[in-house]
């Protein structure tokens, strides 16, 4: 093969005039970073601004223009409106596969598989069937949509300009984050649900980025949609100390009822997607389902002339009211139930929208039920319903995200109530812990883990169950004997510049461990004598170790107790022979081979599948340095139209091709494409 283009079906071979301008310019990372974030910020608040109006614009088009033009049409508008919004969404959802459900196990997804890679169109996708969905009285929230926006617009951005996969996750999270901010006017709950809930661990350096692209999106959507918080209700205060109990009381609720919660979305997504039925018409039966629910609330007593349904749409308006005392009990009891299967009836379907809104409605219902109820039998110390209904909101949403922090701060923003911070914390930590011991997945999780992939602190824990300790362990150590001098073992560390070693005892078996710490504690103490003091003295005996077959994830909850840095590996045949060590970088390099690995698993399945056309199929050819391509870069292979390049194995590696990557002799080309393109290829190439 000699030197050629790569074909317009690899992202890396394409030259953008912006990607070589920035590479000519140079600018520090900092401002760069600084600019895309303020950008993304502003983006992702226009499209919410957008994304909120057009709701509005579909809501008044349905159910008030709709019933004007066609009054015999009576409450079966609620039934035909909703049926027509799934029956558009259906084809939006086969253009972006992305956009269908709440979208933002998807931005997950992205993150821990493909390195914050998002398609571009799913935002339009997203934006337009999420509105639809909503507006024609869906039962989702719009900040789904609006962090998968936000994402999308940061994953686009940094795929256009090139950046690495830390900076495309960082702006991932700025994108996330804005959406956040923008949907609920709460920059603070949106920069730390962009780190709680999708990047899972606090990095410094990128929290500035999502700081500040909260704030851009925050003073954008200020702009359009005015400064006032979501809700406007009176302050409530702590009455009592004692009504904690109760508030801890409301967070174990919350639990039941957010697994509750949980279950039954889950349930209705393995109904319809185990359901042997054209996609594009699921998400119009979920309406239907819909419909006939909403249909048969309107005819129960005091539900006359509302605009729709409580359960249809956000809901924002009647929580508004619940928090305001002004909804009766049996009407709230009743939409801790129909809310669930509303929105399990929306989302299992295949329709586009956010689970956010719905757990902050469910919880607004519980609380102010269970306030209710206090209400009649400790009125000196429960206070108002509406503080109950305020607190369950953020346990509610807790129990089910798993994310209490930003439960409390997203409610405290919303209301502006800071004297029910301590409810806040109480009820939803309980929440947040309750349900994590009943259930382990998240609301977010769950998706993820039906595919096989386990979310904790922003990796994926599956993949750390494919690679084994020996895998990515080191075997050159330094170790020293129980029996050396101390004085020995101090000038140890003064060569090796290192902070401990493994002890070991005859025939190099794992005695014990010892760190530099352990030896300054020593110093303090009256009598210490390097010289006659023994390594054994100062050791700490037994240390905790791992075998070389175990996976990764072992060496993972093995360190995690006690925050250890490394551990020693020994030998499995029980004479504790120390064969090598593992440390926290070393488990860095195991993630990076298991997504390599796990890619590979998932294009042989496909192979599968593809080997059985006629047409089309694979090829492997090893490269030899007699080869034309020998030495050329990725982007530089002339590749006809209809082959594309799947891999590169060079030796035990398996390479994932980028532009960037170099042909080098002895790695063997696996190539997919059409079969009389790829005789002639490989003619050429013998």
């Amino acid at each position: 093969m000699g030197p050629g283009a790569h074909g317009s079906t690899s992202m890396a071979s394409k030259q953008t005039a912006l990607s070589t301008y920035l590479d000519r310019l140079a600018p520090p990372v900092g401002l760069l970073l600084l600019i895309l974030s303020i950008a993304i910020g502003a983006g992702t608040g226009l499209a919410a601004v957008l994304f909120i109006k057009l709701i509005y614009a579909i809501q008044h088009l349905g159910y008030e223009a709709l019933p004007n033009l066609l009054p015999w049409l009576g409450n079966f508008v609620y039934l035909i409106v909703p049926v027509i919004g799934g029956l558009l969404v259906g084809p939006l959802i086969l253009f972006a596969q992305e956009a269908k459900g709440h979208g933002v196990p998807e931005v997950m997804q992205a993150l821990i598989i493909r390195g914050g890679r998002i398609r571009a169109r799913v935002a339009a996708a997203k934006i337009v069937a999420s509105a639809l969905c909503i507006g024609t009285g869906g039962s989702a929230g719009r900040e789904g949509p609006i962090v998968q926006v936000g994402s999308a617009l940061g994953s686009s951005i940094g795929q256009v300009l090139r950046l690495s996969d830390d900076r495309i996750r960082n702006l991932v999270g700025c994108g996330a984050a804005a959406g956040i901010a923008a949907t609920f006017n709460a920059p603070i709950a949106g920069v730390v649900f962009a780190i709680e809930v999708l990047m899972g661990n606090l990095q410094v350096r990128s929290f500035g980025n999502v700081v500040i692209a909260a704030v851009s999106s925050s003073i954008v959507s200020r702009f359009f949609l005015g400064a006032r918080p979501a809700f406007s209700i009176p302050v409530h205060s702590l009455v009592s100390p004692v009504s904690l109990i109760f508030y801890l009381i409301l967070g174990l609720l919350s639990a039941l009822v957010g697994i509750m919660f949980i279950r039954m979305l889950n349930r209705a997504e393995l109904i319809f997607d185990n359901w042997d039925f054209p996609q594009l018409y699921k998400p119009a039966v979920g309406a239907a389902l819909l419909g006939i629910t909403g249909m048969i609330f309107m005819y129960l007593p005091g539900s006359s002339g509302i605009f729709m349904p409580y359960m249809y749409g956000s809901g924002f308006h009647f929580i508004e009211q619940v928090l305001l005392e002004n909804v009766p009990f049996w009407i709230l009891f009743l939409l801790i139930f129909l809310k669930p299967l509303a929105t399990s009836f929306t989302l299992g379907s295949g329709n586009s929208g956010g689970v956010f809104a719905p757990s902050l409605f469910i919880g607004a219902m519980l609380g102010g039920c269970f306030g209710i109820i206090l209400e009649r039998f400790f009125p000196e110390i429960s206070g108002g319903a509406g503080a109950y209904a305020l607190v369950g909101m953020a346990a509610l949403f807790g129990a089910t995200a798993r994310a209490p922090l930003t439960a409390m701060l997203i409610v405290f923003e919303m209301s502006n109530d800071y004297l029910m911070i301590l409810p806040l914390m109480v009820a939803g930590i309980t929440a947040t812990y309750f349900a994590q011991w009943l259930h382990p997945e998240s609301i977010y999780t769950l998706k993820l883990a039906k595919r096989g992939i386990r979310f904790f602190e922003g990796r994926d824990m599956d993949i750390m169950q494919g690679v084994k300790v020996e895998e990515v362990m080191r075997t050159r150590l330094t170790t020293i004997h129980k029996d050396k001098s101390v004085s020995e073992l101090m000038a140890l560390f003064q060569e090796t510049n290192l902070l401990g070693f493994p002890v070991v005892a005859e025939g190099n078996r794992l005695w014990g461990i010892i760190t530099l710490q352990d030896v300054h504690r020593a110093q303090s103490l009256e009598g210490f004598n390097p010289r006659e003091m023994k390594v054994a003295d100062l050791a700490i005996e037994g240390p905790i170790s791992v075998f070389p077959d175990e996976p990764i994830f072992v060496a993972i909850q093995k360190m995690s107790p006690r925050d250890l840095a490394r551990l020693p590996v020994v030998s499995r045949d029980g004479s504790m022979r120390l064969i090598g060590s593992i440390s926290r970088s070393d488990i860095l390099r195991a993630y990076d081979v298991g997504i390599v690995r796990k890619q590979r698993g998932q294009l042989e399945e496909q192979e599968i599948t593809l080997r059985s056309s006629t047409e089309t199929g694979f090829i492997e050819i090893a490269v030899t340095e007699d080869n034309a391509c020998c030495g050329d870069q990725v982007k530089d292979l002339p590749l006809p139209e209809h082959i594309t390049l799947v891999s590169i194995k060079r030796g035990t590696k398996m390479i994932i091709p980028r532009g960037r990557h170099y042909i080098e002799a002895g790695d063997i080309l696996t190539l997919f494409g059409q079969l009389d393109e790829m005789d002639q290829l490989k003619d050429s190439c013998q």
